[in-house]
């Protein structure tokens, strides 16, 4: 039967732990693929791929069957139907402030009688064979992003949305929506504030709580609060401190 390997993950009490792809490379993919994460994000809002490139970079992570989800652009129908037809097993959508605009990208990702998506699952029936149909709605995974004071300040409305598996928390806009620095690793206390009621809502609604990091002690540190679903690292950030390291040693510093 098809069942998303993450949700056995959270059924064992465990966090998954994630990993941003933001180049529009799929050998980079394939490498990060093999690197033994429990799942890895492609970014098609701020990162460099667009749909062309999304289909190759999935094929480079199928190669580890690791779970591939889709960060979308913005809160689109027509993308995030073609996303999962592509084969992702879940979708992060960012900017959602409202209870109406989680109904929105939830129905989304579901077919009738509960959602509107469009049947066409192309690559994905290819993948998961012929019960995809079937099992799609219970498959793919739906993350609703708090990255705004609108968006906390209607959390619980928007977190009790029937179909929404997790919420997934922005630190850098959620800290510009209050009037902070951006920042990935959260220090601040009364960011961190913030963050915590937000982790405490997801449990009290029965949902994944996830949230973006930027290094692995810092993913832990919010693994420790009950994150379940945290990023701990992106492609871009590997290269950029690989880069540096290799530098510093070859100027001596």
């Amino acid at each position: 039967m098809l069942e998303n390997p993450l949700r056995a993950i959270w059924a064992a009490g465990k966090p998954v732990y994630n990993a941003w792809i933001n180049f529009a490379y799929s050998w980079s993919a394939e490498i990060m693929a093999h690197a033994g994460l429990d799942s890895l994000t492609v970014d098609m809002q701020h990162g460099m791929a667009d749909f062309g490139a999304l289909i190759p970079i999935l094929q480079a992570i199928s190669t580890r069957n690791v779970p591939a989800l889709v960060r979308v652009a913005w809160n689109e129908p027509g993308l995030i139907a073609q996303i999962l037809d592509a084969g992702a097993y879940g979708v992060i959508c960012p900017m959602v402030n409202t209870r109406a605009q989680a109904e929105s990208f939830v129905a989304a990702c579901r077919y009738p009688p509960v959602g509107n998506r469009s049947y066409g699952p192309a690559r994905a029936r290819l993948l998961y064979g012929a019960e995809y149909a079937a099992r799609a709605n219970a498959f793919a995974l739906t993350f609703a992003m708090i990255e705004t004071v609108e968006a906390v300040n209607n959390m619980d409305a928007i977190m009790s949305t029937p179909g929404l598996d997790g919420i997934y928390i922005g630190p850098a806009d959620l800290s510009i929506s209050h009037g902070k620095p951006p920042a990935t690793d959260l220090t601040d206390p009364d960011m961190l504030a913030v963050v915590d009621r937000i982790v405490a809502a997801a449990h009290r609604h029965g949902i994944i709580a996830g949230i973006h990091t930027a290094t692995p002690e810092h993913a832990l540190k919010m693994a420790a609060k009950g994150f379940r679903f945290v990023t701990a690292t992106a492609d871009n950030l590997l290269l950029q401190a690989g880069l540096e390291s290799v530098v510093k040693k070859l100027r001596g510093a």
